[in-house]
């Protein structure tokens, strides 16, 4: 059987993903749909995402569902724990001293989600002094369900730049500017983008992904700054321009 995307194809994928048990959706590329759920963040940008096929850049059972897919199709994807969040393990359920949460001991509550030994747990009982985290990821031996469509799938290197540079910075398409020369290519930043903590390791990141899914050789970032504009001196009214007029000598 020929797949319809070979690995490492870049695809731009629409979807909503829900618990199957009890239809309750987590995540979607839809402004719409984040908001009927009352999931929407206006801090996230509701857009296709940028997925590498087979690459484990989405949950293993969405991604194998994925190479058997083709641009347009809609799909409903069914994913078991095993190849979604991971079955229940009942060894990383522990019961914990209170005290150990330090100064949070006396602020939670069953439900919520901490972090300790730099591990991250959901409280799921509290009494006697002791505390109960389940280590396991929220949606561990859970079954998902995928509604995805495939909007797109990226052949030319300038669609693979364009979405490698979105995937790492929270740029709109219109202040993207970058031109192939040959096998190299320059990658204008704006200077929105200089303050990011980050940008050093986003770039080289964005480098290592274009020379992995596509055959260029080289990636030169230029960074510009422009001149702020400065407010023009405003005229002096008549009166101060008299004022600061030196005296004029009185004749003898």
């Amino acid at each position: 059987m020929t797949l319809a995307f070979q690995k490492g194809t870049l695809i731009l994928v629409d979807y909503t993903a829900k618990i199957k048990d009890t239809n309750e959706v987590f995540e979607t590329t839809k402004e719409a749909d984040a908001k009927s759920n009352s999931i929407y963040d206006a801090n996230i940008k509701y857009q296709p995402r940028l997925v590498a096929v087979g690459e484990s850049w989405v949950l293993k059972g969405f991604d194998d569902a994925l190479t058997n897919a083709t641009v347009g199709n809609n799909l409903t994807i069914e994913v078991p724990p095993e190849k979604g969040f991971g079955v229940r393990d009942s060894g990383k359920v522990r019961m914990i001293p209170l005290r150990k949460l330090g100064e949070d001991a006396e602020k939670v509550t069953v439900g919520d989600t901490i972090e300790i030994d730099n591990r991250t747990g959901i409280i799921r009982f509290i009494g006697s002094g002791r505390v109960q985290v389940d280590f396991n990821h929220r949606f561990a031996g859970k079954t998902i369900l995928y509604e995805a469509n495939v909007i797109k799938s990226l052949d030319t290197d300038q669609d693979k730049i364009m979405g490698l540079i979105k995937r790492w910075l929270p740029l709109e398409e219109s202040k993207i500017k970058f031109e192939i020369k040959g096998t190299e290519v320059e990658i204008n930043l704006p200077e929105e983008v200089f303050r990011i903590d980050v940008l050093q390791s986003i770039k080289r990141t964005t480098a290592n992904d274009i020379f992995k899914y596509t055959k260029l050789e080289k990636v030169s970032y230029i960074e510009s700054y422009t001149k702020p504009k400065q407010d023009k001196p405003q005229p002096k009214p008549a009166e101060q321009k008299a004022a600061e007029q030196p005296a004029q000598p009185k004749a003898a």
